[in-house]
């Protein structure tokens, strides 16, 4: 049983503001405790509604299963006033309701102060055998019953928590002797220490080199099920990010989307009409001219496009590298705190982060050298599906053409519809002359995004 001190928000010349703020956090302490029982006591002196602990016991008590109200002096109630009437219908759980009720004691007035136990509980008892309270079940009014109702909440509060008291005893236990382990044998000179760090240093290697293996026998993994579990499996960690960095380059990898036609009424921010897109490479060929011949193509301007094409790649890969890194730098330092002491962790954490900012340094060097080539040399290749990729992209493009030029001269939406047409070869052939595109710098433009294109494929799945 702990007497708390009453809640209050005014100083005073023996209490001020800070104690206050002082009071209340420990109350809501004690209170905020799952195996707490809340005697929430309401004097009938005051104001009901300025009363701020049932506010706080429904709210930290949210199903009021562990609450009992009590209130206090109903003596200082004018017999027949709304006060009283008010007092009494919370004192039958009709206003704010808890599980367990409300029980109403009568204390000892200022006269009656030194009166004996008994004498206190006869006069109690003679005070609710009259007026308003004697229409209320006895069972709910005095110290005697109220001994009996706390017997009981008592009761069923041990048989509700002593599975979890179990539990958590059994869990302290462990945790104790996890910690005994962490601490190990005595270190008392300087060969002692020495010792211990080699033990936990090789305790921390092992764990370490099965979590970048990816074999998870040793019961510090725990359950892949759970987040914490599955942070400490480093190398599907790692798997994980990789795939996911595969997924965005595929999705987002590329600057601009070029699409042949409009699907619907409006273009996402990325996309871009290949007849717009030529008309600015027709623009950026113009000012790069050199010594090519007409309807052909400087092939510098093929590092021009495809560097502005991959520029999210450095993103992309800045995000995964520093998603590794913070995987790697969380799940070393989860083996330090489970193999040693807090005190030595500290230390050697220390040291972990001073190997992280160099793996970072590294890394940042290392992306720096695979982006490099992508973004400030020109582009080569010796992949053959490069020209492969280029001739299926102008294909493509041709049978489109081709297949519009049918069906715009023979006035049919799908060519499938009639199994034939009166055409003669020599006509055909001239509809089909006429798709040569005779614009040599479109021509060359439009081989260029081919080329372009091509390249990132190529230069993507390597």
């Amino acid at each position: 049983m702990v007497d708390l001190p009453g809640l209050f928000r005014a100083g005073n010349r023996d209490q001020s503001v800070d104690d206050a703020t002082t009071v209340r956090q420990m109350v809501v302490g004690y209170m905020k405790r799952p195996r707490s029982i809340i005697l929430a006591v309401v004097s009938a002196k005051s104001d009901f509604a300025l009363q701020e602990v049932t506010e706080l016991a429904r709210e930290l008590d949210s199903r009021g299963v562990r609450t009992l109200g009590l209130i206090t002096k109903p003596d200082t109630l004018d017999a027949g006033s709304d006060s009283e009437a008010a007092y009494f219908k919370l004192a039958q759980n009709k206003d704010v309701v808890f599980r367990l009720g409300w029980h109403v004691l009568k204390n000892r007035s200022y006269e009656l102060r030194a009166t004996t136990s008994s004498e206190r509980d006869e006069n109690e008892e003679s005070f609710f055998s009259t007026g308003i309270w004697t229409s209320m079940d006895p069972m709910y009014l005095g110290v005697r019953w109220l001994k009996t109702r706390l017997s009981n909440v008592l009761k069923d509060q041990i048989l509700r928590q002593l599975p979890g008291l179990l539990e958590d005893v059994t869990a302290g236990i462990l945790a104790s002797h996890t910690r005994l382990a962490q601490l190990g044998s005595s270190r008392t000179t300087l060969v002692d220490q020495h010792r211990y760090l080699l033990r936990i240093s090789h305790d921390i290697s092992v764990l370490m080199k099965s979590a970048v293996d990816g074999v998870y026998n040793d019961p510090f993994f725990g359950s892949a099920k759970t987040d914490e579990g599955y942070r400490k499996r480093l190398r599907a960690v790692v798997q994980n990010i990789l795939t996911d960095f595969d997924g965005s380059m595929r999705l987002e990898g590329e600057a601009r989307v070029i699409i042949d036609a409009l699907q619907g009424n409006v273009l996402n921010p990325r996309e871009i009409l290949r007849s717009d897109h030529v008309k600015e490479v027709k623009q950026l060929m113009r000012k790069s001219r050199g010594c090519e011949l007409p309807g052909t193509f400087n092939p510098l301007i093929i590092g021009e496009l495809f560097k502005e094409q991959c520029r999210p790649w450095a993103t992309h890969v800045a995000k995964a590298k520093e998603d590794i890194v913070q995987a790697a730098y969380s799940t070393m330092a989860t083996i330090v705190d489970h193999t040693t002491v807090a005190d030595t962790a500290d230390g050697i954490s220390q040291l972990i982060n001073q190997g992280v900012d160099t793996l970072r340094f590294d890394l940042d060097q290392k992306v720096g050298q695979l982006l490099e080539p992508h973004f400030d040399v020109h582009p080569i290749t010796y992949n053959h599906y490069l020209t492969d990729n280029v001739q299926k992209a102008q294909s493509d493009r041709r049978r489109r053409g081709f297949e519009q030029t049918l069906k715009d001269h023979f006035d049919v939406d799908d060519l499938e519809e009639t199994s034939r047409y009166p055409v003669r070869p020599h006509e055909l052939l001239n509809l089909f002359d006429r798709q040569t595109e005779s614009d040599m710098e479109s021509y060359a433009s439009n081989l260029a995004v081919d080329y372009m294109q091509a390249y990132y494929k190529v230069s993507y799945l390597t």
